[in-house]
């Protein structure tokens, strides 16, 4: 019984040595995939600038221009409105959705879709109307 567990383990070495040691001669040498390529002064990687196009590089100009909020994401504050003089939500298309919290220790946010043309009332009384962005500043340079 000893003597065929022995033999036993013995080849499972000389299988396994034999098997990495024919792995190592036959395989190709590790490929470097920095060779050739060096950091310098001159070089460095391209900006998105060049090649984005549309809405994106408009973007992109204008967050390099210092408008941090181009879409007009961030939370403002809203003033007292009513339905001659609504508070006024910039878009680029015909619907926006919007959300009002409505008491400053509110937990939920009501939400409302707002579409172009017409002002909209929230649950705690403001209102909010669409205004369109002109959109041709997309396309020129």
């Amino acid at each position: 019984m000893a003597s065929l567990l022995c033999r036993g383990l013995g080849q499972v070495a000389r299988r396994t040595a034999l098997i990495s040691s024919a792995r190592t001669c036959f395989e190709a040498p590790p490929v470097d995939p920095l060779k050739g390529k060096s950091a310098s002064k001159d070089r460095s990687m391209p900006d998105g600038l060049g090649h984005t196009v549309g809405p994106e590089r408009w973007e992109l100009l204008t967050r390099s221009k210092g408008n941090t909020d181009p879409y007009e994401m961030n939370i403002s504050e809203i003033k007292e409105s009513s339905r001659d003089n609504p508070n006024l939500v910039p878009c680029t298309i015909e619907t926006r959705i919007v959300g009002c919290i409505c008491e400053e220790d509110s937990l939920t946010v009501n939400w409302m879709y707002l579409h172009q043309g017409e002002s909209k009332r929230c649950e705690c009384g403001h209102w909010f109307k669409l205004v369109p962005v002109d959109t041709s500043k997309y396309y020129t340079e």
